[in-house]
């Protein structure tokens, strides 16, 4: 094992494709923890959406950065960057393993490899001049400029996230240098003695996987929440939480400007889209060693 490194299991992948119960074998295996690398699962009363690990899951490992904030506040890869490494660090200090879960490959990224995306790398009034652009010619034209500075960052984001989107073109004109060199560029550093795992389904499995899982949702009271969320005062089309795939087609639903059936579709294919955006941010690394889950028991007994 390296010197100095801190040892880190990272069960990373797309949606639905089982990285939540193979953390938890590890950690039920070694006595490890789990800190969450998911942006929406921070957020609390938002739990069936988000697929956020049940009681009966939390209670099997320890998990860490799991409702953390309120749906209403802000938060950012800076931010979520201290706060694992703060966590990956406290377990380890205790004799445990910990393990880093989740799909949002950008917080997986900013964490094993050190980026260094800092506060000082902001600047208010280009953000409001993006946000401004975004409202006047639409969301496709900021992620259009997007393309064109880091295709790569714009293949992973969808152009209606735009808060991510305008972040990524902040971060070029600010520092000269797009999101996706920034990562790359330190990729070769990581302060961790990493085991980096992602379960590789073929693609008609993780799709049907994927609508399995919405149709879940459903059954375990997805409407209901967002109803909640709503009576909350957690509506505004303005809050990253309430952009997230689920979330805003439901609220569309509830304000009639879909039927159920229509509503069912979307999550369903922009779940699959997202997917498919992940599969590509998570191949481009060569460090995840990617398992059929035929292989899964297998590795589970090497730790």
């Amino acid at each position: 094992m390296t010197a100095n490194k801190i040892p880190l299991t990272v069960v990373g992948g797309p949606t639905a494709s089982g990285k939540t119960e193979l953390a938890i074998r590890i950690a039920e295996k070694t006595g490890g923890e789990i800190v969450s690398a998911d942006s929406m699962q921070v957020y609390k009363y938002m739990d069936i959406g988000s697929a956020k690990p049940t009681p009966a899951e939390r209670a099997r490992a320890k998990h860490h950065l799991i409702d953390i904030i309120y749906p209403d506040e802000s938060f950012n890869v800076v931010t979520y960057t201290s706060l694992a490494n703060d966590a990956i660090a406290d377990i380890h200090s205790r004799g445990r393993l910990p393990i880093l879960s989740g799909g949002t490959g950008m917080y997986i990224n900013a964490v094993i490899n050190a980026v260094g995306f800092s506060e000082s790398q902001s600047d208010t009034a280009m953000r409001e001049e993006l946000a401004a652009i975004a409202a006047k010619k639409g969301n496709e034209y900021l992620h259009n400029m997007l393309k064109t500075i880091d295709p790569i960052a714009a293949e992973r984001l969808h152009p209606n996230d735009i808060r991510r989107v305008a972040r990524a073109i902040e971060i070029y004109k600010t520092t000269g240098i797009t999101m996706t060199q920034h990562i790359e560029n330190s990729a070769s550093d990581s302060p961790y003695s990493l085991t980096y795992l992602a379960i590789d389904h073929d693609r008609q499995t993780l799709y049907d996987r994927i609508d399995k899982r919405v149709d879940m949702m459903f059954s375990q009271g997805l409407l209901d929440e967002v109803k909640q969320l709503l009576k909350m005062g957690y509506g505004s089309r303005n809050l990253t939480s309430m952009q997230a795939i689920g979330y805003k087609e439901v609220v569309d639903y509830l304000r009639g400007l879909c039927s159920y059936d229509d509503m069912v579709d979307i999550i369903k294919r922009s779940s699959r889209q997202y997917a498919k955006r992940q599969l590509t941010w998570f191949r481009r690394d060569k460090r995840v060693r990617w398992i059929a889950p035929s292989e899964i028991e297998k590795v589970i007994d090497e730790f």
